[in-house]
C-alpha cells in the first residue's frame, strides 16, 4: 500500500520492507530539507554547524529508512529529533560556551541566556504542535485560536465567529480531543 502525502511517497512497512535508494532519500530531502535546515539554523545560528547537523540527520535517515515510514507529519518529526538530539549532544560534547548560538539570543554571548537545551526543546514543541494543527480543520483551529491563544471566552469566541455558543463548546471539545490524537499519533505524547 502506497500513499501520496505532501508530495512524498510514503512506504509501508506492511506492504514491502523500505529500501535504501536515493531516490528515497532524494523524495524526503524534497519534502523535508528546507524545513530541517531552517530548523538547525535556529539551533545553531547558521553556517557550517547547522549545515552538518542537516548532513548527520539525512545520514541517520539512510542508516534507518523504516523511521520513515508512515505519514510525512511523523516522518518529518522524527527528523526533528534526531536534529535535535545531534544539536544537544554536540552542544554537550563542545560546551556551552563553543555554541553560545544555541541560545535563545545569539546577542547574548556571555552565556546569560536560555538554556540551549529548553531553546532546542521549545523549537521542536512548536514544529510538533504545528504539524498537529495542521491536520485539524479550519473550524477546529480556529477555536483553538480564539481560546487558547486569544483567551477568549466562549460567549466572545461565539461572537467572533458568529456562531452558537453551544456549537463553540462542541468545536473546542472535538478540537482538543484531534489535537491530543495527533500529537500522540506524531509520538509526541505517550
Amino acid at each position: 500500500m502506497r500513499r501520496q502525502t505532501r508530495n512524498l511517497e510514503v512506504r509501508h512497512l506492511s506492504d514491502s520492507p523500505i529500501e535504501r535508494t536515493p531516490e528515497f532519500l532524494e523524495e524526503v530531502f524534497a519534502a523535508h530539507g528546507k524545513a530541517l535546515r531552517a530548523f538547525a539554523d535556529r539551533l545553531t545560528g547558521g553556517g557550517p554547524e547547522a549545515e552538518d547537523l542537516v548532513q548527520e540527520t539525512f545520514l541517520r535517515a539512510w542508516r534507518h529508512p523504516a523511521a520513515l515510514t508512515g505519514s510525512s507529519a511523523s516522518a518529518r518529526a522524527w527528523l526533528f529529533t534526531v536534529t535535535r538530539n545531534l544539536a544537544t549532544d554536540r552542544w554537550r560534547r563542545l560546551g556551552a560556551n563553543s555554541m553560545q548560538s544555541l541560545s535563545a539570543d545569539p546577542a547574548s554571548a556571555d552565556g546569560t541566556g536560555p538554556d540551549s537545551s529548553r531553546f532546542a526543546d521549545r523549537v521542536l514543541e512548536e514544529a510538533v504542535v504545528s504539524l498537529a494543527l495542521d491536520e485539524l480543520s479550519l473550524e477546529h483551529r480556529q477555536v483553538l485560536l480564539h481560546a487558547i491563544w486569544l483567551d477568549e471566552s466562549v460567549a466572545q469566541i461565539a461572537s467572533n465567529l458568529g456562531i452558537a455558543p453551544g456549537t463553540v463548546k462542541s468545536r473546542l471539545h472535538y478540537a482538543l480531543k484531534a489535537l491530543r490524537f495527533a500529537l500522540e499519533r506524531l509520538g509526541y505524547l505517550p
